[in-house]
C-alpha cells in the first residue's frame, strides 16, 4: 500500500450510498473500511432512546464502555464492537434517527473520534462518515463530499428497504432524511459540511459506477493507486 493514501474519506448525508461507494474504493485499494455511521447506530441501539440527555460524564462511560476495531479488508471488512460483529439491525430508520440524535452529544462525539483515529493510526483506510475530513482526519490525503437531492435519497433508500422486504412510505421516507439533513447540517458540535479541499461529487445524476470512477480518478492522478493502477 502506498504511503501517500493513508486516509481516503468519504463524508455526505444519509441516503447518498457512501457505505457502497466506501466498500468499493477499498476494495479496489486494497484496504479496510470504516462505517463510523455503524459506529454511532450501534452505540445508540445499545444506549436506548433519550441516551443523549443522560449527564455527560455518565453518557461519555457508557460510550467508552463499548470498543471498536475491524477485521478484513475492502468490502470483506467487519466492524466489531467490543469483539462482536455489528450487524443489519443498526440499519433501521429508527436507528437512525437515534443516532442523529446521539451524535449531537460531543461526549458521543470525543470518544467515537479517538476509537476512529485509533484504527486509522495503524492501517491504511477508506473512512465514511459525516465529518471524516473535517474533524476526524483533517490531514486525509483525499477527501471526498457526496450530495444528492433528498427526493433522490428517498427513493434509493425506499429500493433498498424493499429489497430486504419491507414496504416503506416514499413521503414519510424524504421527510425523516430532511430531518436528519436538519439535525446534522445545523448541530452545534462538528456539523455536516464538506472539508474546504474535499472533492464535491453531486450524486444526484450518476450511478454507483459512475461516482466511483469519479473518486477513483481523483485518487489515480495522484498517485494514490497501488500498483500504479
Amino acid at each position: 500500500m502506498s504511503d501517500i493514501l493513508s486516509v481516503v474519506t468519504l463524508d455526505g448525508p444519509a441516503g447518498v450510498g457512501k457505505t457502497t461507494l466506501a466498500r468499493r474504493v477499498a476494495d479496489t485499494l486494497g484496504a479496510p473500511y470504516l462505517d463510523t455511521g455503524a459506529m454511532f447506530r450501534c452505540l445508540a441501539l445499545k444506549l436506548g432512546p433519550g441516551a443523549e440527555r443522560l449527564p455527560g460524564g455518565e453518557l461519555r462511560e457508557r460510550c467508552a464502555a463499548w470498543t471498536f476495531s475491524l477485521a478484513g479488508s475492502g468490502s470483506g471488512t467487519t466492524l466489531l464492537c467490543n469483539g462482536v460483529p455489528v450487524r443489519g439491525e443498526v440499519r433501521t430508520e429508527e436507528v437512525g434517527m437515534l443516532a442523529s440524535r446521539l451524535a449531537a452529544a460531543p461526549e458521543v462525539r470525543d470518544v467515537l473520534k479517538a476509537a476512529q483515529q485509533a484504527i486509522g493510526a495503524s492501517t491504511a483506510l477508506v473512512a465514511e462518515g459525516r465529518d471524516m475530513g473535517t474533524v476526524v482526519f483533517p490531514h486525509a490525503g483525499f477527501k471526498f463530499f457526496l450530495d444528492a437531492t433528498p427526493e433522490v435519497r428517498a427513493m434509493r433508500r425506499l429500493r433498498e428497504l424493499e429489497e430486504r422486504g419491507e414496504r416503506p412510505d416514499l413521503a414519510v421516507l424524504t421527510e425523516q432524511i430532511r430531518k436528519r439533513d436538519a439535525m446534522d447540517r445545523n448541530r452545534a458540535v462538528a456539523p455536516l459540511r464538506p472539508a474546504q479541499d474535499a472533492v464535491i461529487v453531486d450524486t444526484s445524476t450518476l450511478d454507483i459506477q459512475g461516482v466511483l470512477g469519479v473518486i477513483l480518478h481523483h485518487i489515480s492522478v495522484r498517485g494514490g493507486l497501488p500498483g500504479g493502477r
